[in-house]
């Protein structure tokens, strides 16, 4: 049995904010923010909606794409290090509001690669036949820890849901192969204390490496070369570090996602977000090979090697 992306979903906040509104706040310029990460706005949720409000749209979205109800799923993975609260899980919020009757339900977490640890996880339960349909969503509410006063975060990230139903698709589509990695050595360049605390430098370095030898490894565990691969999806957190990892693949730019310069990095959001609008916009087709890579907090990393279509 073959597990793979079935549905897809998204929600941003309608709230955009621009690096023009940010230099009315800090020590910063459009230009300085554009040339560095190729961010040129935002979208920041307001005081009433929290992470499990946008994760409930995201998740009925990718539900109704899938053509499932509610109680088909068997399962919910919400990838999120911006919970509502330490508990209950977003995961059951929104099973609540859903109606999702016959889901289990938990949060994990793994920063920006939370998606990509997500849907490892809930392919490993459909193609062992525990379950049918698992509902993995990543979402985030990054402007609760941000601190706004701090220039060299402040620029970076946004809110945002994306979300997937992974299911059984037909023979030789679906996940091919993925990679899962982690380096807690590194976890004291980018953490929470109240706000996100970050040495730009050294996770540049990091992501820059890992990002392109993931994506490269990927593809070789799933018996293809890199020109096999159509289109790369990475973790939209800084243009530099995805266009390092487009190079490794020998992609050209049209060949890579590209949505960091409307929503910044909204961590485990920015992968089923980046998806969502490329199929929307007709640029992952039926049996293209994708490249889906991340890198976060922690620090993480994962990779997946797609065959697209059901």
């Amino acid at each position: 049995m073959n597990a793979g992306l079935i549905g897809i979903g998204k929600f941003v906040p309608s709230q955009v904010v621009t690096n023009h509104d940010l230099e009315q706040r800090i020590d910063t310029t459009d230009e300085w923010i554009r040339t560095r990460t190729g961010i040129e706005e935002r979208r920041i949720a307001d005081d009433n909606t929290d992470t499990s409000d946008m994760a409930y749209e995201a998740a009925l979205d990718a539900i109704e794409n899938s053509g499932l109800h509610p109680e088909d799923i068997e399962m919910i993975i919400v990838a999120t290090v911006t919970g509502d609260r330490p508990f209950p899980s977003v995961a059951t919020m929104i099973q609540d509001r859903l109606g999702a009757k016959n889901a289990a339900a938990m949060d994990i977490s793994a920063a920006c690669a939370g998606f990509m640890y997500g849907v490892v996880t809930a392919k490993h339960f459909v193609e062992a036949g525990t379950y049918k349909h698992v509902l993995v969503v990543g979402v985030e509410k990054l402007s609760k820890i941000t601190d706004w006063e701090d220039r060299n975060t402040a620029v970076l990230f946004g809110d945002g849901a994306g979300a997937a139903v992974v299911g059984k698709v037909s023979e030789g589509r679906g996940i091919l192969a993925f990679e899962l990695g982690a380096d807690g050595t590194g976890g004291k360049h980018l953490y929470q204390d109240k706000y996100i605390q970050m040495n730009g430098r050294e996770v540049f370095k990091f992501a820059v490496r890992q990002m392109g030898e993931s994506a490269v490894s990927v593809t070789k565990k799933a018996g293809l070369t890199t020109e096999d691969v159509d289109y790369l999806i990475p973790h939209q957190a800084n243009i530099r570090i995805m266009e390092a990892s487009r190079e490794r693949l020998g992609l050209p730019i049209e060949r890579m996602s590209k949505s960091v310069h409307k929503y910044g990095n909204t961590s485990a959001a920015s992968i089923p977000i980046s998806l969502y609008d490329d199929l929307q916009e007709g640029r992952v087709k039926d049996d293209d090979i994708i490249v889906l890579v991340g890198f976060g907090g922690g620090l993480t990393w994962g990779a997946l090697c797609i065959k697209w279509g059901k």
